[in-house]
């Protein structure tokens, strides 16, 4: 089978599924698809022929779904007196971008030359998009302005990406979001990290349709947060490894090729999985005591490649276990911490206390976290579609956005970690709804 495609600057990827056997084409290697194409939809006739009298013909009329292209139709095998002999179902994923293997390329409405996570940050007052004050979710952790902080700067900035054309980020918009996932369930998965972008994106919907009913429950490790009057649930997980932590009578395992914990991501419409913040954990506050792989048990190993074979294990059960026609997947990235200022070019500052701008440009000046390029090397092996939310770069460029001492511990316990609300996760939130549209 040849195909050609002319969907953007970017390479998509083709998957074609038939009776559940996916074929996987990438899109680098010369291919063939008579196609016709506008803006926001295309339609493609596309034929699977061995034998004259055995042909496999489907007409596909596809549309923009945010970050790609979705949709499902039929196709029909045809013998040579031209009766229908049976149905297939093929499954047309183009995406605009390489399949899982990169961040996607987040297009928004500006076209494609528009990376929603490259750019700068820049002051406007319009912002926050909420007040934090009369956001009922807000923990202590994260409340920073009612812990004290004198200044709210720190909540006066809009991520501007880069590109040509006026490239930017479409402003959030609750209730079109609420609208959009009627009748669907959203789940964040991992740490206190995943709790930070959980609770502002609750922050957000609240403040766009404040007289909605919602209620608020948790059983266990899961908490919920519905919007009953569109059937909305957004959950979190507080699951901060992704793979298992099992009570022996050896101690506490860290079973790194375990994710018994993936029962409860089953069927969920949008999954936004993260993990990393607890992977250097060491001394009381470490919650394992040892580390297993297969029938090996280990005391500690290398902390970086116990990430790396956790993230395999996880991404071994998407494969296994995610129906792209059903459930979205994202990995919300690397949340960075600023606990040393020569990364930042002030070699003085020994945490966050104090910052009030954040670091001009669009390049952070000490590079990248290694946990990065594990990440996105186990992400370049996934076929299933994920998307990498890579907030790092531009989370990295906002050392004023942390706690600090107005945290959950005060003056005892710096914060350079967490973020406050409102504040930087509500990017995240809005460059995840930019790519939902």
């Amino acid at each position: 089978m040849t195909m050609k495609v002319r969907l953007s600057r970017t390479q998509p990827t083709l998957c074609v599924s038939l009776d559940h056997e996916p074929l996987w084409f990438s899109l680098t290697h010369p291919t063939t698809l008579n196609l016709t194409q506008n803006p926001n939809s295309f339609s493609l006739s596309l034929c699977k022929k061995k034998k004259k009298k055995n042909r496999l013909c489907c007409y596909v009329a596809v549309r923009k779904m945010g970050w790609g292209w979705w949709i499902q139709r039929q196709c029909s095998r045809w013998a040579s007196s031209h009766s229908f002999r049976r149905i297939l179902v093929l499954t047309l994923m183009v995406w605009g971008g390489t399949w899982g293997a990169e961040a996607a390329q987040g297009r928004g409405n500006r076209g494609s030359g528009c990376d929603l996570f490259r750019g700068s940050w820049v002051a406007d007052q319009s912002y926050p998009l909420y007040n934090s004050s009369t956001c009922p979710f807000v923990e202590r952790e994260f409340a920073c302005l009612r812990n004290g902080r004198p200044d709210l700067a720190f909540a006066k900035y809009r991520w501007q990406p880069l590109g040509a054309g006026g490239c930017s980020l479409s402003r959030f918009n609750g209730r079109v979001f609420l609208e959009r996932m009627r009748g669907k369930t959203i789940m964040f998965v991992g740490d206190s990290l995943s709790r930070n972008q959980w609770q502002s994106l609750t922050c957000m919907l609240h403040s766009a349709a404040p007289d909605a009913k919602y209620n608020i429950t948790r059983q266990g490790d899961v908490s919920t947060f519905a919007f009953t009057d569109y059937g909305v649930k957004v959950m979190l997980d507080r699951n901060v490894f992704l793979v298992d932590v099992v009570r022996e009578p050896v101690g506490r395992v860290l079973k790194l090729d375990s994710i018994q914990g993936g029962k409860l991501w089953m069927g969920i419409d949008m999954l936004i999985f993260n993990t990393w913040h607890w992977w250097n954990r060491r001394g009381p506050s470490q919650p394992w005591d040892y580390i297993q792989e297969g029938k090996q048990i280990y005391k500690d190993m290398d902390r970086m490649v116990a990430f790396e074979k956790a993230l395999t294990t996880w991404a071994g059960w998407v494969e296994a276990n995610i129906d792209p026609a059903k459930s979205k997947v994202f990995f919300q990235g690397i949340s960075p911490s600023h606990y040393n200022g020569t990364l930042w070019g002030e070699p003085s500052a020994k945490s966050c206390l104090g910052q009030k701008q954040p670091v001009p440009g669009s390049t952070y000046p000490g590079g990248l976290p290694p946990a990065v390029a594990v990440l996105k090397g186990v992400l370049s092996k996934i076929k299933k579609p994920v998307v990498l939310l890579d907030i790092t770069n531009l989370s990295l460029l906002r050392k004023d956005g942390h706690p600090s001492i107005y945290g959950l511990g005060g003056r005892t316990a710096m914060d350079c970690s967490h973020w406050c609300l409102a504040g930087v996760p509500d990017t995240w939130n809005e460059i995840l709804y930019n790519l939902i549209l």
